[in-house]
């Protein structure tokens, strides 16, 4: 049937009458499966075209952007035994609130009136520093007064020096004129004698007069000198006494402040999620943990964690698909506007440090601008994370993942210039 001459023989010879020719021809399955592997084909490769949203994956928890909304854990700061609960868990606690109450394990503390005795004692303090201050003041008045009288004896013997020294000097003279008239015979031996007498009893008052002055100041140095003794003493044990006030009144406020300690108080406004010890008459140590409060509060993030290698591609405000743990999600992570039941989000925080060997942390606030994050989420339930990047591709996404290449960026990221009070909030979130 090769049809080389003109005359043909199929209108004489139909071909559905030979077997032979029957069984040469194509099946009727075979064309329509050649004709879907040819579709397939065709939208394949048009797939293999089409945009593809690089992202990068991660997983990660809610949590609270500003570290004072995250759960927090309440201590004592002092040991203690629990002598009653305040709160059961679940409640809802203002800020102040009284969860527990402890009393003392220490037997220093025993004692209730010790805050009683412990201000009698500084009182009775403070009064012995007055009579020492008014010891002191009178030990001052009686140095003041000795100098004064040294002052007075001295001037006094000073003067008396003076006349002693006048009246020696003209005993002297008469002595030496009365002399030359001896030696010339002019006046009797017992009228020199006289004078003789007279200059020598002149010449022993001066010389006590001298002596007297130094008597007198000696006298009254001794008597200022055990005065300024007793004062220097009296300062000393006024001195020791301040001492021991300030002792006793840092004691007594240390005293005064452990006395609140007996009450735990919540820092914030919360709910009690967690008791960490349990009931009446357990004995609890310093900074050891009581409970856990969760601050209500509307602030929420996701902290998610992505490989190092992909921390470079990521740059603040960049738009991220999130997945909660309990919420039906249908996610087509290159695709995002075809997925269902994810959440937006922007990359407010990068960590600076990773948190994790090869990886590092990112924190996730809600997009405004996309659906509201659900009010059921709670803090502490996994997620899901895609930042998503530029697009490219679908052959070359698949070519990448094969090669397991990092994802591409062409154009440098463009940081979000946060505001005053963001920049204020990031801070604080990355301490």
């Amino acid at each position: 049937m090769l049809k080389i001459s003109s005359k043909s023989v199929e209108k004489m010879m139909p071909q559905d009458r030979l077997y032979s020719l029957r069984s040469l021809d194509t099946p009727m399955a075979g064309k329509i499966l050649a004709r879907w592997l040819l579709g397939m084909g065709i939208i394949f490769l048009i797939i293999l075209f089409l945009p593809w949203q690089q992202n990068i994956r991660g997983k990660g928890k809610v949590t609270a952007l500003s570290p004072r909304n995250r759960p927090q854990t309440i201590e004592t700061i002092i040991a203690g035994r629990i002598q009653k609960w305040k709160v059961s868990e679940g409640q809802f606690v203002e800020k102040g609130d009284t969860i527990a109450i402890i009393s003392e394990v220490k037997e220093k503390y025993f004692d209730p009136q010790f805050l009683v005795r412990l201000r009698q004692v500084i009182d009775s303090k403070e009064n012995s520093l007055n009579s020492k201050d008014m010891k002191a003041q009178a030990l001052r008045r009686q140095v003041v007064a000795l100098e004064n009288g040294m002052r007075t004896k001295t001037n006094q013997a000073r003067a008396q020096l003076e006349a002693e020294r006048v009246r020696f000097a003209n005993a002297k003279n008469q002595y030496e004129r009365n002399k030359k008239l001896f030696e010339a015979g002019n006046i009797p031996l017992t009228k020199f004698q006289d004078f003789d007498y007279k200059y020598q009893g002149a010449e022993a008052d001066f010389v006590n007069a001298e002596i007297e002055i130094e008597r007198v100041q000696a006298e009254y140095l001794d008597k200022i000198n055990k005065a300024e003794s007793d004062l220097n003493n009296t300062l000393s044990e006024q001195f020791e006494t301040q001492a021991e006030i300030a002792n006793l009144r840092n004691e007594f406020t240390n005293m005064e402040i452990r006395s609140q300690q007996y009450f735990i108080l919540a820092p914030q406004a919360g709910f009690v999620v967690k008791a960490t010890q349990a009931g009446i008459g357990e004995t609890i140590k310093e900074g050891e943990p009581v409970c856990t409060i969760m601050p209500d509060s509307n602030d929420v993030a996701v902290e998610m964690h992505v490989k190092a290698m992909d921390v470079p591609l990521i740059s603040l405000g960049r738009k991220v698909r999130i997945e909660f743990d309990g919420f039906p999600a249908l996610q087509f992570s290159g695709w995002p506007s075809v997925s269902v039941g994810s959440f937006g989000g922007l990359v407010k925080v990068i960590d600076y440090v990773n948190s994790k060997p090869g990886e590092f942390r990112i924190l996730v606030i809600p997009d405004k601008d996309d659906q509201k994050w659900p009010k059921q989420i709670r803090n502490g339930s996994g997620t899901q994370s895609w930042v998503m990047l530029d697009d490219v591709p679908v052959w070359y996404e698949i070519w990448r993942q094969l090669n397991g290449f990092p994802p591409s960026l062409y154009e440098e990221p463009l940081d979000v210039e946060p505001t005053k009070e963001e920049t204020t909030d990031v801070s604080t979130a990355t301490k």
